[in-house]
């Protein structure tokens, strides 16, 4: 097991303190018709609020907000489209629900936005590479999670190809901590996510999860998104809506390898197997 380096216990999210000093559990809310598990499900502001609400009384520490997907193949959605989807949705989730807010965007309008509405984590696939994204995410002063990705989400598994994938991944979120940091950002207000799936073929996945304990030695809290994901359906041949024990088996091994943070669809069942597996990770 590794050895995970001190990182800050307490982020401040806007007006709300996220605890890390053990693992949490981000809800996945998708309002888009498109994404790969549950397009189309969460789409309307009520339905979304309902959904919200459901993951937060599961546990759910974290709600992370996505009006475009990220699927592979996916289309690209304009930032009007991506405002009017989920600008209602955060405005309603911060009326009545004590979770922090993540607006899943890589636009710096729409982080402008989701902030001012009350979103208080910025989640960006593409690691503030966007025109504006930087400056918007230094000048907003919201912890944000900067993620790897081999190419666009639309060509991203055609034929990604890697020497040492667990050593690229940390050599680029490295550097983007970096240009963070040049940019303002202090390093206490980032978090790395690997991005399982993202532009990786499945001994990638494997190979990343492995060596997970690489990446928490860069400082920063790690959020793993591997809920339902095709790694999961390349290994145990289950289509998507079938994955939920390979998704907790998995929340769990990234929890033992130094993961704070984990996103699921299926809130219940990944907050149990993240507090067991955090409760033997901090056994003596």
């Amino acid at each position: 097991m590794p050895h995970v380096p001190h990182v800050p216990h307490v982020l401040h999210c806007a007006d709300k303190p996220l605890d890390l000093s053990r693992p949490r559990v981000m809800g996945i809310l998708n309002v888009t018709p498109d994404s790969f598990s549950d397009g189309g499900r969460f789409a309307s502001p009520a339905a979304a609020l309902a959904q919200a609400r459901r993951m937060v009384a599961e546990g759910a520490a974290l709600i992370d907000v996505g009006g475009e997907s990220t699927r592979p193949g996916a289309a690209a959605v304009s930032e009007q489209e991506e405002l009017d989807r989920v600008i209602p949705v955060i405005e309603a989730l911060r009326a009545e629900l004590p979770a922090v807010i993540s607006v899943d965007t890589s636009k710096a309008a729409v982080m402008r936005a989701a902030v001012a509405a009350g979103a208080g984590l910025i989640n960006d696939v593409r690691a503030l590479r966007e025109e504006g994204a930087l400056a918007a995410a230094a000048a907003l002063a919201v912890p944000v999670c900067l993620m790897h990705m081999q190419g666009e989400p639309r060509t991203m598994q055609d034929a990604p190809h890697y020497d040492d994938v667990a050593a690229e991944v940390g050599a680029f979120l490295r550097e983007r901590m970096r240009l963070c940091e040049q940019a303002g950002i202090n390093r206490a207000r980032l978090l790395l996510d690997p991005g399982f799936g993202f532009g990786k073929r499945l001994a990638d996945n494997l190979s990343l999860l492995k060596r997970l304990g690489d990446l928490a030695m860069l400082g920063a809290p790690l959020v793993v998104g591997v809920s339902r994901k095709a790694m999961i359906g390349a290994v145990l041949e289950v289509p998507v809506e079938q994955r939920l024990y390979g998704s907790i088996a998995l929340a769990a091994l990234a929890v033992m390898q130094g993961a704070a943070v984990i996103r699921a669809h299926d809130v219940a069942a990944t907050v149990q197997a993240v507090n067991i597996a955090a409760a033997v990770r901090a056994a003596q």
